[in-house]
C-alpha cells in the first residue's frame, strides 16, 4: 500500500530520517494545507471561495523527511484555515487516538534519563495551534529579540519546509493542480487521493535510485518570505516547555549544526 497507516515502526523511521537529514530530532513529520484549484459548485454560495480569490477545496497533508506522504485529508471548504480543517480532521484524532508515537526518549547526545526525555512532535507553521505533539514557531518578534529562538526557528523552517516541498513536487508531475478541475466534488477528492497515491510510488523509485541528500552551509531559506501578523499563542504549559526544551537543544554543544549562528545573523 503506498499511504500505509502510520504507526509507531515508521515514525521511529521518520524519526530517524528527520535528524539524519534536517536535523530535527523526535519529528515524525510536518504538515501543511493546499489549496486545489476547482470549478465553483452548484448552490454552494461562498464557502469554496478562499483568500486568495479562487474556488478552492483544502489538502491537509503529513509528510515524512523523503517528502512522502504519511497520510493526508481532502475536502474541506476553501474559506477554512489549516489550523480549523486540522482541529476537525481524521489526522488530529488519529494522531491523539490511532496512531501511536514513539515513547519520549531522550535527544540524540544527551543522557539516558526520564528527567531528560522529550516527546515526539510534528512540525506546522504559524497557522497551527501549538501542543505537546505539535511544533509551531516561535513569533516573529520574540525570535527577532532573541538568538535561541531564531536558531529554533530557523531548524523548525528547515525541517517543515519538507511538506512544502512535497506539495510542489506533487504538483510538478501532476500538472493538473496548475488548473482548474473541472469535475465534481467527489471526483476531485478521488483525483488527489489518486495522485498521492501515485506520486509515492514515484518517490520511492527515486529514493531507491538516488542517493540521499547531505545538509551543508549551502541550505537557505527563502529570503522573501514575510511573516505572518503576530497571533496570540493559546497553548498549555507543556507544548511551551516542549518547544523550549527543543530550543535549548538546538543551542547546546550536543545539538547544534555548526551554520546556524552564522545563518541567522545574517538574516536578522
Amino acid at each position: 500500500m503506498a499511504i500505509p497507516e502510520p504507526n509507531e515502526e515508521t515514525l521511529n523511521q521518520t524519526a530517524d530520517g528527520y535528524n539524519r537529514r534536517w536535523h530535527f530530532p523526535h519529528c515524525c513529520g510536518s504538515i501543511n494545507g493546499k489549496h486545489i484549484i476547482i470549478i465553483c459548485p452548484d448552490n454552494s454560495g461562498s464557502r469554496y471561495f478562499n483568500y486568495k480569490d479562487f474556488y478552492s477545496i483544502v489538502m491537509l497533508a503529513l509528510v515524512d523527511h523523503n517528502y512522502k506522504f504519511l497520510t493526508a485529508d481532502v475536502g474541506s471548504y476553501g474559506t477554512e484555515r489549516d489550523a480549523g480543517i486540522f482541529a476537525k480532521s481524521p489526522i488530529r484524532n488519529n494522531l491523539s487516538k490511532a496512531i501511536k508515537f514513539p515513547p519520549p526518549g531522550p535527544l540524540p547526545g544527551t543522557q539516558t534519563d526520564r528527567q531528560t526525555d522529550r516527546p515526539y512532535v510534528i512540525l506546522g507553521d504559524e497557522a497551527f495551534k501549538l501542543t505537546t505533539t505539535l511544533m509551531r514557531p516561535y513569533p516573529y518578534d520574540q525570535a527577532k529579540a532573541d538568538t535561541g529562538k531564531a536558531i529554533y526557528n530557523y531548524r523548525h523552517c528547515l525541517a517543515r519546509r519538507t511538506c512544502e516541498n512535497a506539495l510542489g513536487i506533487l504538483c510538478q508531475y501532476f500538472r493538473i493542480f496548475f488548473m482548474h478541475i473541472a469535475v465534481d466534488l467527489d471526483t476531485t477528492v478521488l483525483i488527489v487521493l489518486a495522485a498521492c497515491i501515485v506520486y509515492n510510488f514515484l518517490r520511492d523509485e527515486r529514493s531507491s535510485s538516488s542517493c540521499d541528500e547531505i545538509p551543508s552551509d549551502v541550505i537557505d531559506l527563502p529570503r522573501n518570505i514575510q511573516p505572518l501578523p503576530r497571533r496570540k499563542e493559546n497553548a498549555d504549559f507543556e507544548a511551551y516547555n516542549a518547544r523550549n526544551q527543543f530550543r535549548k537543544y538546538f543551542c547546546s554543544r550536543e545539538g547544534q549544526v555548526a551554520w546556524q549562528l552564522a545563518h541567522v545573523e545574517r538574516v536578522t
